[in-house]
């Protein structure tokens, strides 16, 4: 029992809730919510405090013919200078990147300066009220009062900073208010008392309900840092790992390789077997190629069947070649899948840091490009990168300067794909596809030349002009149909895309509720802070919002708080797999009850069978998008698919 009571205590001026029967805790854990809690108090403070350093000039005010006056100015000055010396250093110390762990005696100075607090507002009632006339004593008891509401709101999250700040004030203001003969004085603190109470049992229910999001939300994005099929790290785990690296590499020179691979022909898998094999096949190749690392090491899976490796403390190159080895031979044995042996092979690409690059997008497309002349050598070829005769790069280059002129030479296109309304049984719009036919290479998928865009600022010039053929196709359609355009990061550092959508939409004369911008969840990763302010212009301007590939390993649940979105579109990944794979299926019912819950309306993407509908309708999805619905078309193709009222009726038949 003595040892509870010490571990209570001990617990208890760091703010700890399991002290008081609330979640319990790792330090880790609890470092993260004193963060959270720290970084509230610190928004309140400044206005909290500056409401003191009035409430106490007030005071002085009102003792002002008090024979208490002298004393009660001095009172006043000492408070007015600490609240307003603490209320600025909490606007700077807001100011700071917020920190991801607080320490207990950080907690602990924060409930000190709050009994501190208390304690200045405690001496009110028991040096003024006394010798204050009546007019007096009502501003004491209203200010007291008051302060006991604000202290109580201000430390809403932390209860020991709330009791420490509010109990003092709470006790004199109670004693204080008994010991007056008048009748009416004694029920003035009842009345005290009773709200004190109340204000205390708040704080607590708020605390302990804020830790349970707070630990919620932690555990969903620590989730987001892994994917959801091989349980590997994703690409956003890995990019921090990576940043790490560059990181010790600037600070003590120490060098590292990044490798990367795929799996030979798992397209053919997927063709063959269908999607399920090949999503067996990545875990068990996750599996192996896990095993072929140092417990330090984490293999990451970056996208689709691409995994990578970050190998820091590299003394020698060799070490970097003698994991590839191992990732090599790893694929040696066939994959049992469905009752099949299925042979898997790979290849590797090397890129060692800073020889072949010192940040992160370099050191990857390096990696990228030695893998792409690996596997033109060959199952289980391992190559560095060479920049000198690295053909793949010449080409990209190549790709670049043809990509100049995509626009001048009108080789830019656009396809339209619709969207369906399951409870309405209509196409609502369509989502606008930028596509290239190039003059020699024929069309060349987004997923090739988008990069090079972004990589040398070309996408602002493309995207203007897919915004600007978007709505002007948009004005010849029904007014009741939107146009969806796809938004890369890159565009959101361009000052003048607000300007672009709204003169694209002046032009083609159409509302802006029928223009949708979608963004991926991946250009979100530490780049929601300036979008957030691009995407309220957006909504206020009136063009709606979508949140694309929802769920793809990026997913962190702080975007849907922090960002305004009108829809979230859920990746067909998940869509794919929901009637074989009872996870994918729990997170695509939970994505659409979530939006629901939030008002946000929801969109399947990569629908092709008339069970994936039924049984999104059945889940009561919004809207859907896929093959089953309709392929991407040309514009002047819209209305003959817009006439085809009996296919929409019954997708599928």
């Amino acid at each position: 029992m003595r040892e509870y009571l010490n571990s209570c205590l001990s617990k208890l001026p760091a703010g700890d809730l399991a002290a008081f029967g609330g979640p319990a805790t790792d330090e880790a854990v609890a470092g993260y919510i004193r963060a959270e809690q720290l970084s509230l108090v610190l928004g309140y403070s400044l206005g909290i405090m500056l409401a003191n350093a009035c409430n106490a000039a007030v005071l002085a005010i009102a003792l002002w013919h008090s024979p208490d006056r002298n004393f009660a100015l001095i009172w006043a000055a000492i408070v007015i200078c600490g609240a307003l010396s603490i209320g600025l250093k909490a606007r700077s110390s807001r100011l700071m990147t917020k920190p991801q762990f607080v320490s207990r005696q950080a907690m602990h100075r924060l409930v000190r300066n709050a009994l501190v607090l208390g304690i200045a507002w405690a001496i009110v009632p028991v040096a003024f009220f006394a010798n204050a006339s009546n007019g007096g004593q009502l501003v004491i008891t209203c200010l007291c009062s008051g302060m006991l509401a604000g202290g109580a709101f201000a430390f809403a999250t932390i209860p020991v900073a709330a009791v420490a700040f509010t109990a003092p004030i709470f006790v004199g203001t109670a004693i204080c208010l008994a010991r007056n003969d008048d009748f009416a004085y004694l029920l003035v603190a009842i009345l005290v008392v009773a709200y004190g109470f109340v204000l205390l049992r708040g704080v607590f229910a708020n605390s302990f309900e804020f830790t349970r999001r707070t630990i919620a939300q932690l555990e969903a994005e620590r989730r987001g840092r892994r994917d959801p099929l091989t349980q590997l790290p994703n690409r956003f785990a890995f990019n921090e790992c990576l940043e790490g690296a560059l990181n010790r590499l600037a600070r003590t020179g120490e060098e590292f390789a990044v490798l990367l691979l795929d799996v030979d022909r798992f397209k053919e898998v997927n063709d063959r077997f269908g999607y399920p094999a090949g999503d067996e096949l990545l875990v068990q190749a996750a599996a192996r190629l896990q095993r072929c690392v140092r417990q330090i090491d984490a293999v990451a899976r970056i996208g689709g069947d691409k995994f990578a490796l970050v190998i820091t403390n590299l003394t020698k190159v060799e070490d970097a070649l003698e994991v590839a080895e191992r990732f090599v031979s790893a694929f040696a044995e066939p994959f049992a899948i469905e009752r099949c042996e299925i042979a898997g092979t790979t290849s590797v690409g090397i890129a060692v840091a800073p020889r072949d690059g010192d940040v992160p997008h370099e050191l990857l497309r390096n990696a990228d490009i030695a893998l792409y002349r690996a596997k033109q050598g060959g199952a289980g070829t391992i190559c560095f990168f060479e920049i000198t005769d690295d053909r793949s790069a010449q080409q990209r280059r190549a790709l670049q300067r043809d990509l100049e002129f995509a626009i001048d030479r009108d080789e830019l296109f656009l396809l339209y794909q619709p969207f369906f309304d399951i409870r309405e049984n209509r196409v609502t719009g369509f989502e606008a596809l930028l596509r290239w036919r190039h003059p020699v290479r024929g069309v060349i998928s987004p997923t090739e030349f988008i990069p090079i865009a972004e990589e040398t600022g070309l996408i602002h010039g493309i995207g203007e002009w897919v915004v600007r053929h978007a709505c002007a196709t948009l004005s010849n359609w029904p007014s009741d149909l939107r146009v969806a355009v796809n938004f890369s990061a890159a565009q959101f550092h361009n000052a003048s895309i607000l300007e672009t959508i709204v003169q694209a939409l002046s032009q083609a004369r159409v509302a802006p509720h029928r223009l949708e911008i979608e963004i991926t969840e991946s250009m979100l990763i530490s780049k929601y802070a300036p979008a957030s302010s691009i995407l309220n212009a957006l909504l206020q301007l009136g063009v709606t919002v979508a949140l694309d590939d929802f769920g793809t390993g990026y997913s962190s649940l702080t975007y849907l708080l922090k960002l305004p979105y009108t829809r979230i579109k859920i990746d067909q990944s998940f869509i794919r797999g929901m009637l074989s794979r009872p996870e994918s299926a729990a997170i695509v019912k939970s994505i659409i009850t979530l939006a629901k819950d939030l008002r946000i309306g929801v969109v399947a993407e990569g629908v092709e069978a008339a069970e994936q509908f039924d049984y999104l309708r059945q889940a009561n999805c919004d809207e859907v998008q896929g093959y089953l619905i309709g392929r991407p078309v040309a514009a002047e193709n819209i209305f003959a698919l817009l006439d085809q009222d009996k296919q929409w009726s019954t997708p599928g038949a």
